[in-house]
């Protein structure tokens, strides 16, 4: 019986570089294929590997990534515009930070850089059109986070406001996935405005329940914030359209806990783990998925504090591999059945006239 959930596949973001074999999508896709990966996510933000403009313009190109990806031995699963998707929405707060996500032309240059931010993450819509894929991935971006703990107390409206903004924005961009045929999935994660269930359930009434906007799902950020992720499943898995296979673990003390007094990630009670390595139950998340016939792409992100990339990449394609499961279309208790007799139910009932 054929599994639903298809993978492994491995985001490429982390693992891109200068250095072969990770500097070009020949040489990438070749190397992820080796390790047994089967699918690749491809970051919309890294020129090396991949031309967004171009892709928007042209079937042609898309043909042609698609024909290096297939030569590889792999499939396109996503394309991701989390940094893009990031300067969408940008409190004043993190302008300096995140120019750094934008073409130096537009350093300094808020507006523009939103203007810029919007067309790319239309681009990928029509992008992912042109190589047939139904999603896409990326980040809400951020008004509300830096008030996120009301000291001093937030003003009243705050919140509604910022959402509603983020609506504003975000509705036209989803309204051209809509008419290219593809999901957007979101990365519910902390610093963005989106970072829990309760502030998608927020963004998602904004939206009007915009039928694109859709959940990038990734049980890391849930346990860093010590959610139930799997309820999440339970509670979201009709909006669910991708799916990050991250690990993590949180290991609190005296004297740090959720917001880990600023250390760097060696030393955060709640840190990134390469896959097997964290505390993440990934049985109890592909259960899940599977319940619900989850039946798009398993793919690794890897953002390990201790192990390298490369051990991480080698290590996750197995360890995926191993969690996918072949959903039965049998009962286990199938051989002790007989067939169907409805005089025998009546009776066993007491409903025989």
């Amino acid at each position: 019986m054929p599994a639903k959930i298809k993978g492994p596949a491995l985001f490429l973001a982390q693992f891109a570089g200068d250095a072969a074999p990770f500097n070009s999508l020949p040489n990438i896709t070749k190397w992820a294929a080796s390790l047994g990966y089967k699918g690749v996510q491809i970051p919309t933000f890294d020129a090396r590997l991949f031309d967004l403009d171009r892709a928007a313009e042209s079937k042609d190109y898309c043909d042609e990534v698609a024909g290096i990806c297939a030569e590889a031995g792999v499939e396109i699963t996503e394309l991701s515009t989390h940094l893009q998707g990031q300067l969408v929405a940008v409190n004043p707060a993190y302008d300096l930070a995140f120019d750094a996500f934008a073409p130096k032309a537009l350093h300094g240059k808020p507006a523009a850089r939103q203007e810029w931010a919007v067309d790319q993450v239309k681009k990928a819509a029509i992008a992912s059109r042109h190589l047939g894929l139904t999603a896409s991935v990326g980040f809400t971006g951020s008004l509300a986070f830096p008030y996120l703990y009301p000291w001093p107390q937030r003003p009243a409206g705050l919140i509604e406001e910022a959402f509603a903004e983020l609506a504003r924005r975000w509705k036209p961009i989803l309204d051209v996935y809509d008419e290219n045929g593809v999901d957007l999935g979101y990365e519910i994660h902390p610093g963005e405005d989106v970072f829990d269930g309760a502030t998608w359930e927020m963004f998602l009434d904004a939206l009007n329940e915009h039928p694109r906007a859709q959940i990038n799902y990734d049980p890391s950020h849930f346990l860093l914030q010590q959610m139930d992720y799997l309820a999440f499943i339970d509670l979201y898995h009709d909006r669910i359209c991708a799916f990050h296979v991250k690990d993590a673990e949180f290991n609190p003390d005296g004297r740090q806990g959720v917001y880990s007094g600023y250390q760097p990630w060696l030393n955060r009670a709640g840190r990134f783990r390469s896959l097997g390595d964290g505390q993440v139950d990934f049985s109890g998340i592909f259960s899940k998925l599977a319940q619900y016939d989850y039946d798009s792409w398993a793919v690794l992100e890897w953002e390990c504090c201790l192990k390298s990339p490369e051990q991480g990449a080698a290590e996750g394609a197995p360890f995926i591999a191993s969690h996918i499961i072949e959903v039965t279309d049998k009962a286990f208790d199938d051989f002790a059945g007989g067939a169907v007799d409805m005089g025998q139910i009546r009776a066993m009932l007491g409903t025989e006239q």
